[in-house]
């Protein structure tokens, strides 16, 4: 009648384990996972505060790297599978620094103005 033989004890049952199939087959993502190409919004975050530490075009390019991290950070939150957290956090980090130390530079080059240069 198909019943199983019984287990002896002291040695495993090797008919019962699963087989390993080998090594894992590889991923369709030829990066591994280091470029999030599914949050296009988190990669350009990041790349936007990069660029943003250029001085003449940090005013436009450091808040437009919050923003797009802001959105990063949504999207991942929505669906954790789309990779570029870190992306995203470090757009908005070195957007947000640029961003106030060059408004922090025109407000003191302002003063300086308004104060007036000793002769």
């Amino acid at each position: 009648m198909g019943t199983t033989p019984p287990i002896r004890p002291g040695r495993p049952d090797w008919s019962r384990t699963p087989r390993q199939q080998g090594p894992p087959p590889p991923s369709s993502d030829p990066l591994g996972g280091l470029i999030p190409t599914k949050n296009p919004t988190a990669l350009t975050a990041y790349y936007l505060g990069v660029f943003s530490l250029i001085p003449c075009i940090a005013l436009i390019l450091g808040p437009l790297a919050v923003v797009l991290g802001i959105l990063g950070l949504k999207a991942h939150g929505k669906n954790p599978a789309v990779r570029g957290k870190g992306h995203t956090i470090a757009g908005i980090v070195i957007g947000g620094f640029t961003t106030v130390i060059n408004l922090a530079s025109i407000a003191y080059l302002l003063l300086l103005y308004a104060a007036g240069t000793p002769q």
